[in-house]
């Protein structure tokens, strides 16, 4: 910011940090339309954060239309500069620089990269077909690599004799750090998952029709059997005995609970 005052820059970042804001406004008023509570709105050196009280009962559809929404904000404000471009109301450099900037966010904000809505949305669609903690280990492991790309990116420069990249390599280390940091937490994310489906459905009749079958030996852990478990589906665990035979069926939110209880080992009456 002091930089952009000294380089006479500061009106294209008061402009810049406009379109973030009307980008995280995209993301609240999604949220809120889907009954969601807003907590804040953060304008970071990096960008905005729309922060969003999740308790673990997110639907994958739900996460992706609010993730996409930010994005949809300056597809909308580059239209509309663009129509009055051509209606001869906006003329000059400073059309040009507030297109630019709307498309560049978008663009950037899709990469596959967490916590940017690409990220988000990557991570949602493939909550779909797999288990939520394959989901979240991945979605980690890819956003870390793809940081790893962009802090590379920004010193591909130097091959040419030209000068590093700062902001994309701040940008690149934040991705990095937060990603890092985020592969650490998973645990404690799962965990919340876990509340969340655990209130999700409990007083419901657990013969819901997207039920889906997961089959577990009895000796197997309850960590293990949880961690097949899909954000969108309610599962049913089949337990067979060494010999293969079925001793019963358990309704998923049973073995949460007793998970949740401190039953590590499996217990599944």
């Amino acid at each position: 910011m002091l930089t952009s005052v000294l380089t006479g820059h500061f009106a294209e970042l008061i402009v810049l940090f406009g379109i973030v804001f009307v980008h995280e406004l995209g993301h609240a008023a999604a949220a809120r339309m889907l009954g969601l509570n807003v907590l804040s709105i953060q304008l970071l050196p990096f960008g905005g954060v729309a922060a969003v009280e999740d308790n673990g009962t997110l639907s994958a559809a739900k996460e992706i239309w609010i993730a996409a929404a930010g994005p949809l904000q300056n597809v909308i404000l580059a239209g509309t500069g663009l129509l009055a471009h051509l209606a001869g109301l906006w003329q000059g450099p400073t059309l040009a620089y507030f297109v630019q900037a709307n498309i560049l966010i978008v663009l950037f904000n899709l990469l596959p990269i967490l916590p940017l809505d690409g990220g988000k949305m990557a991570q949602a669609l493939c909550s779909l077909f797999l288990p939520y903690h394959s989901t979240l280990l991945w979605a980690a492991r890819i956003s870390v690599v793809f940081s790893v790309l962009l802090i590379a990116y920004s010193f591909y420069p130097l091959l040419s004799h030209q000068g590093v990249q700062l902001n994309l390599l701040m940008v690149g280390i934040f991705l990095f750090y937060s990603n890092w940091v985020d592969h650490r937490n998973i645990p404690f994310r799962f965990i919340r998952f876990l509340i969340g489906r655990q209130r999700l459905f409990a007083g419901q009749d657990p013969s819901a029709k997207n039920a889906q079958p997961i089959v577990a030996d009895e000796t197997k852990p309850l960590d293990t059997v949880l961690r097949l478990l899909k954000r969108d589906k309610y599962h049913f665990v089949y337990v067979l005995n060494p010999a293969g035979e079925l001793l019963q069926i358990v309704p998923e939110h049973k073995i949460i609970d007793l998970f949740l209880s401190g039953c590590l080992i499996h217990e599944y009456k």
